[in-house]
Order: structure tokens, then sequence, then C-alpha cells
């Protein structure tokens, strides 16, 4: 089908463009002396889900606020399913760092205040929703990570394993002509805008023309597309043996998709939670809290099992969702 290559064109070109904006805006920030740590934070937060917040944005500026709340919820339960799974058969993983540790019960609290937000018009006789004022409230809530997590960088002790895996992975040599990092920003919001904007229009076409509700296709067909750079971060990351780094990119991802990604659309037009919105909100906790005594007791690791619990359980979700729900 046309719409389904125009998806597959459309998030191509969203993760160049995501991808030329990440490395000028690290290529900038080296110029001006910024901390190789904060572009390596950089890297893994914002530049691996630029797809996703183009693609929210520009569905609730075009009222497929359904296909916004799909792709978020959708890629964090790629990412914590798919994506770490395939990760933990890779390489077995063995989490030393603090931060991450301390990443695991926020990304808890995202979901959960998530949850609760959208429960409000039920609760009320009214359709669940994600408003402004919800909005408000979780980018307040992400303001807040950011200030402790700055502070922490500070504040934490030398060897944080995540900290040096980062470090190693953001040393970006300046290209000699100036203007080309603002060149490559420039190019890069374009193709992220172009991509976003035929990504929408094919996946529109395609979910009528399947008969699937556009928050299925948001919750699958976009939320994998656009998992494509965590997923090989998080592959490469665990070839190398550096797990901290892998799963730091999940968790991160997923704050950034729960705190900014989702309330981005809510700030430009209510966000709809579609039928089955509140369990794909409860499968994406479930998934988060499974992770818990994994890495709190014990020996901290997630092994090969582990990772094929975390396929199963993504694989059966998405036949329930597709064929019950």
């Amino acid at each position: 089908m046309l719409s389904l290559a125009g998806i597959a064109v459309g998030i191509a070109v969203l993760i160049g463009g995501g991808t030329l904006l990440v490395r000028g805006a690290s290529e900038i920030a080296t110029r001006h002396n910024i901390s190789p740590i904060v572009v390596g934070l950089v890297i893994l937060g914002f530049g691996t889900s630029s797809p996703e917040l183009v693609i929210n944005i520009l569905g609730a500026l075009s009222g497929h606020t359904e296909l916004a709340f799909g792709n978020a919820v959708g890629s964090n339960i790629a990412n914590l399913g798919l994506i770490l799974g395939v990760s933990a058969l890779v390489m077995p993983m063995v989490i030393e760092s603090s931060i991450v540790r301390r990443e695991l019960p926020l990304l808890l609290l995202a979901t959960t205040m998530i949850t609760v937000l959208a429960l409000d018009g039920p609760l009320e006789g009214e359709r669940a929703i994600i408003g402004r004022s919800d909005s408000f409230v979780l980018l307040l809530v992400f303001s807040i990570f950011v200030y402790i997590t700055v502070l922490d960088m500070f504040r934490v002790r030398d060897g944080d394993a995540l900290l040096t895996e980062i470090a190693g992975h953001s040393k970006v040599v300046a290209p000699d002509a100036v203007r080309l990092p603002w060149l490559l920003v420039v190019a890069g919001l374009t193709l992220l805008l172009f991509g976003g904007e035929m990504t929408i229009r094919s996946s529109t076409v395609f979910a009528e023309s399947v008969g699937l509700p556009t928050a299925v296709i948001g919750l699958f067909v976009l939320a994998l597309g656009t998992s494509m750079p965590e997923l090989v971060t998080c592959i490469i990351a665990a070839m190398r043996g550096e797990p901290d780094l892998a799963l730091g990119n999940v968790v991160g991802s997923n704050i950034f998709n729960a705190l900014v990604v989702l309330p981005a659309a809510g700030l430009i037009s209510k966000v709809s939670v579609p039928d089955g919105g509140i369990g794909d909100l409860a499968a994406s906790w479930v998934l988060a809290a499974v992770l818990i005594p994994v890495f709190f007791l014990g020996k901290a690791r997630l092994g090969r099992g582990m990772g094929l619990l975390l396929l199963a359980a993504y694989g059966a979700y998405i036949a329930y969702r597709v064929f019950w729900v």
C-alpha cells in the first residue's frame, strides 16, 4: 500500500532529521565548551525522542490527538518490552549506576500521574482526556526532574557507571567550517517537519484503509518506527558491554515521552484517551514495575530469561490490543 510506504519513508526522514539535529547541536555545544556529559544526556534523551515529539505536535495541530496518544504511550511500551528485551538477549545487563536506579521510580510515578489525570474525566462522567492543565503539571514535574538531574551530575561520586559511559560516547570533533553545525540543525529541523507531516498523513490514510483505529496505528506502527533510534542505541550499548547506557537510554526516553512528548500535544489540543487507552497506560506501568525488583534487589541483573519474558509480554499485548480491543 502507498500509505504504508509513506509511513516508512516518513519515519526514515524523521530519524534522519533527528540524527542531523543531534549532531549539529552536539557540535555547537562542544564549540561552547559545554560538558560532554550534558551533550551525552541530550543525545540519549532529546535526540532519540525527537521523532515522537514532532509526530505528537503535528498530530495535535491536525486534530489527530488519538494518534499522538498512541505514539507516546506505544513508544514507552516498545522501549520496555521490545527494545529492553532484545538488548538483554544480546548481552545480559548488570546495572551499577545510581542515576538509573533513581530514574526507574520516577518513570513509575510519571506513568501513574498520567493514568490518574486521564481518569478525571470518566470519574466525572466525561470522556478521558489529557488537557492543558494536566499538561502543565506533567511539564512542571519534568522541569523538577531536570533540575535534580543537573544537581546530581555535579554531586555524584566519581566513577558512576552511566556518567562514565555517556562521557565516552559524547566526544565530538568539531568541523573546521563554523557554519556547518547550524546548517545541520536547520536541515534536521526541516527533515523532522517534512517527515512528521508525511507520517501523520499516511498513517491516517492507512488506518482508514485497513479499518483500524488511529490510536492502534500510533500505538504499534508509529511507535515501533519512531523507537528505532532507541533500539539501535541500546543494541550497540549492549554489544559494547555498557548496560547502564542501554537502560539509561530506555528509561530517559520513556520519561521524556511521558513528561514532554505527551503534554506537548496536550498544550496544543486536548488529547483524547482512546478506547483501551487506560489499559495501554497500565501495560506501560506494569513493564516498568517489573524492573524495580530486578534492579533494586539481588544482583541488579537483567538476564536473557527476563529478556525473553519482556519480549513475550510485548508480543502478547500486541495480539490482545489488535484482535480483542
